[in-house]
């Protein structure tokens, strides 16, 4: 028995020292890291007081609280010289909603001040129920469509990879709202789900993913098209059935009471979603706003779609403008001086101080801590896959000095209260260098700029890094 422990106890040794680096390195073949070059490299690390002082503090603390630059706070002016009032702050929480919570509190500050409204929140609920169901349809629909292909296609691999997502885009939101209308946040509640939503984002997406194999043979076996919308039917019911399940049902009609900004009720009245958003809003979601991009990794002043960048079968593709940052500050301004707030989404983790609440390149010294520099521009970090949209926010407010020249901006987020009352300020320097979509009314774009609308889009394929979901 000890003579075979010690045989079992050397042969890992022997794997152990095997493993090492220096093992490695010692076998190390052409491009790999030799035992001379390991010295070399190890070497460059110098063991001072300074250095070590910094090992101490990185192993006890954040990166962040440590790279946080003591000066960046000081004569910090939390002063707007143009801001549209906002309406309460919501939360999305633990779910990539923000697209959704961005594009109806834009809404609900609309209908509040057109029609005297003391309050409203929009139900989320309600129309991320359909914004799933759409998407779960989209991806079954693709199956067939695609079923010809083979497994290992781009196409087809592609959207195995991405069934379903909680995240989105400003068209997936005006699809939404014009076909299913919205409803007030107490005709449709939050659920924990509705909230909490990883677990049944997991379940449908394993379901459809099973469905779309199923699909794919049906169709390899010469089903008709007939039998595949059945069966597509039929699926999407049980994916309805989940959601409802965790979501509740959506309501058909509803009764309101309206108020004024007094209290005095108005009127009660039975309402279907969508009559309730063409008497309250209203507005054409799809034709009367214009989606624009800062990508300098692409030709400005043209007009590109992503293909399949869309939450519903029979919706729109992503299709935006290219911009240079300094026209899409243009339009910004002038609709936050008419007091029209904005959908805007950003690469909201970078150098983001959540303490204050304060999104600035000059937060974190992070040059100075690890001895290194970061030297990518934009366009070098979206290449790389270093930066890209990730959050939707609306945009509220901008500071003009005398020249009127931006010093900062301010969104407001969807994260619940926090600080600056749960909004974001932005340096102009952060705008310029993190921020990528912007949705803006076409009354406030000059007509050179709308007239790129009439272009043909340049089709950007699904994969494309732009197409990343705001979350």
């Amino acid at each position: 028995m000890k003579k075979h422990l010690f045989t079992v106890s050397t042969a890992l040794c022997l794997a152990c020292i095997m493993s090492s680096p220096l093992g490695a390195a010692e076998k190390a073949g052409k491009g790999g890291i030799s035992s001379d070059m390991l010295s070399r490299i190890s070497s460059s690390y110098t063991k001072d007081a300074s250095a070590k002082a910094i090992r101490n503090a990185l192993g006890n603390s954040d990166i962040d609280k440590i790279a946080l630059n003591a000066e960046a706070g000081n004569g910090f002016d939390s002063n707007f010289s143009h801001r549209v009032k906002s309406k309460g702050i919501t939360d999305q929480k633990s779910s990539g909603r923000c697209w959704l919570f961005t594009g109806l509190n834009v809404l609900r500050a609309q209908m509040m001040a057109q029609h005297d409204l003391p309050k409203l929140e929009l139900s989320q609920n309600y129309n991320f129920f359909y914004d799933q169901l759409e998407k779960a349809n989209l991806f079954l629909q693709g199956m067939i469509d695609y079923a010809d292909r083979p497994m290992d296609d781009k196409m087809v691999d592609w959207m195995f990879a991405n069934p379903l997502s909680d995240g989105g885009q400003y068209t997936g939101l005006s699809d939404n709202i014009m076909k299913y209308g919205v409803v007030p946040a107490e005709v449709m509640r939050e659920t924990f789900t509705s909230n909490n939503t990883s677990k049944m984002r997991r379940l449908i997406s394993l379901k459809l993913r099973e469905d779309g194999l199923e699909l794919r043979k049906m169709k390899a076996d010469k089903a008709k098209p007939a039998a595949l919308e059945a069966r597509k039917e039929q699926m999407l019911g049980e994916i309805y059935r989940m959601l409802a399940l965790t979501l509740g049902t959506p309501p058909a009609e509803f009764t309101w009471t309206r108020k004024d900004s007094k209290g005095n009720i108005v009127s009660t009245k039975k309402y279907t979603p969508l009559e309730f958003y063409k008497e309250f809003a209203g507005n054409d979601l799809k034709n009367s706003y214009v989606m624009l991009m800062n990508d300098p990794t692409r030709e400005y002043y043209k007009l590109y779609e992503i293909d399949y960048d869309r939450h519903a079968y029979d919706g729109e593709n992503w299709t935006y403008i290219n911009l240079p940052v300094e026209d899409i500050k243009k339009m910004a301004i002038e609709s936050i001086k008419d007091s029209a707030m904005m959908y805007f989404s950003c690469d909201v983790g970078k150098f983001l101080d959540r303490d204050r609440g304060v999104l600035d390149p000059e937060n974190f010294d992070y040059e100075s801590l690890m001895g290194v520099s970061f030297g990518m521009n934009k366009a070098d970090r979206i290449r790389t896959h270093a930066s890209a949209s990730s959050h939707a926010m609306t945009l509220v407010a901008v500071d003009l000095d005398a020249n009127g020249k931006p010093q900062k901006w301010m969104v407001e987020n969807s994260w619940g209260n926090g600080p600056n009352d749960g909004h974001l300020i932005l340096s102009d320097k952060w705008f310029d260098e993190y921020m990528f979509r912007l949705v803006v009314n076409k009354k406030y774009v000059p007509a050179d700029i709308l007239a790129i609308l009439k272009q043909k889009p340049i089709m950007l394929p699904a994969w494309d890094p732009m197409f990343l979901p705001d979350e």
